[in-house]
């Protein structure tokens, strides 16, 4: 325990001293915002002055947990009022969104002729919850380490693209409309950090509405799990696929539910039903915001723009491929189905 903080200790410290700086910097440049400020200042120093292999530990706590936290806070600021608004249609808007990413990114990845291992693993990422998807996909389709890390990197780069790009995108396309942008955000980012931090280079209101529709997605993955066994069992004729999948589920190796999540339902409905004071919403809303901000610091620091030139060509075209089916369905979906 002792050995585990002491290793931790000098990332986390470097990342909140990063959300610390960002947050001075927002007296300066206030419209930017100081989640935005974050992540771009611990890019340029994670990859210039910053890349002590002993900040690993720590800024990947921060990153993990400290965004885990941030969602898990963030329901006692949101109640059933809110996630009404979504409608059936929002529902619909995700189940479909999802399908197609998954399809695209089958389909592609066999035209570019990779194993299942790859294109299952990159559909599940960048249909749910990226890294997390893959982490949960991989035993059931038993993806090799060296498929799943490639898959990982895929997302994550993309991811990185997205997060920047769809703040802008989705202000031209849908104008100040929380809901629209929130939904493109939501529904097409790959990790919940990627989602946040996207959202916040908007606005709270923003923040809130992709956090709901990226929930959708999380909740989705027990069938995306479920779904990919059946495709590897069918790809390589083992009939006992599913039911280790389901002895897996038994024995709590694959968490369906992850408990950020399950705690974000619970203090929604609390809230939903309770009326908390006004302190306990302020506090959770405080908290929230500087967990993100450090995550986001953590994010930036841990990004190797390398990664994009190491990648290959094949890989490169595979990621823009599906990363660009995924942001056309959801701007056609969006005007089709969601209205705010």
């Amino acid at each position: 325990m002792v050995n585990t903080i002491k290793q931790r200790t000098p990332g986390f410290a470097v990342a909140l001293i990063v959300a610390i700086v960002s947050q001075f910097l927002t007296l300066i440049i206030p419209d930017v915002g100081a989640a935005t400020i974050s992540i771009i200042l611990g890019i340029i120093l994670g990859n210039t002055f910053i890349k002590q292999p002993v900040l690993s530990a720590g800024t990947k706590f921060a990153e993990k947990r400290l965004l885990e936290y941030s969602v898990m806070l963030l329901g006692l600021t949101i109640t059933f009022q809110t996630i009404i608004k979504l409608h059936w249609t929002g529902l619909l808007f995700i189940v479909l969104q999802m399908s197609i990413t998954i399809v695209a990114a089958i389909m592609i990845g066999k035209w570019l002729h990779f194993e299942d291992g790859i294109y299952l693993s990159m559909a599940g990422g960048n249909a749910v919850c990226g890294s997390s998807a893959i982490a949960s996909i991989k035993p059931v389709i038993n993806a090799s380490d060296e498929d799943a890390g490639m898959a990982i990197t895929l997302v994550n780069l993309m991811g990185t693209v997205l997060m920047i790009l769809l703040p802008i995108l989705g202000t031209v396309v849908f104008g100040n409309v929380d809901m629209t942008r929130g939904a493109l955000i939501g529904g097409t980012v790959q990790s919940v950090g990627q989602v946040i931090a996207s959202a916040t280079m908007v606005n709270q209101s923003t923040v809130e509405f992709a956090t709901l529709f990226k929930i959708m997605r999380i909740i989705m993955l027990v069938v995306i799990v479920m779904v990919f066994a059946k495709i590897h069992q069918h790809n390589v004729s083992e009939k006992q696929v599913v039911e280790e999948v389901e002895q897996d589920v038994k024995k709590h190796k694959i968490d369906f539910l992850p408990w950020y999540v399950m705690w974000f339902l619970i203090f929604c409905i609390a809230n939903s039903l309770v009326h908390l004071p006004t302190l306990i919403g302020g506090t959770a809303h405080f908290l929230s915001s500087w967990c993100e901000i450090i995550a986001l610091a953590a994010i930036g620091l841990r990004l190797n723009l390398q990664a994009f030139l190491k990648a290959g060509k094949r890989f490169a075209i595979y990621s823009l491929g599906v990363g660009a089916i995924q942001v056309v369905a959801a701007l056609v979906l969006i005007k089709l189905l969601i209205h705010a």
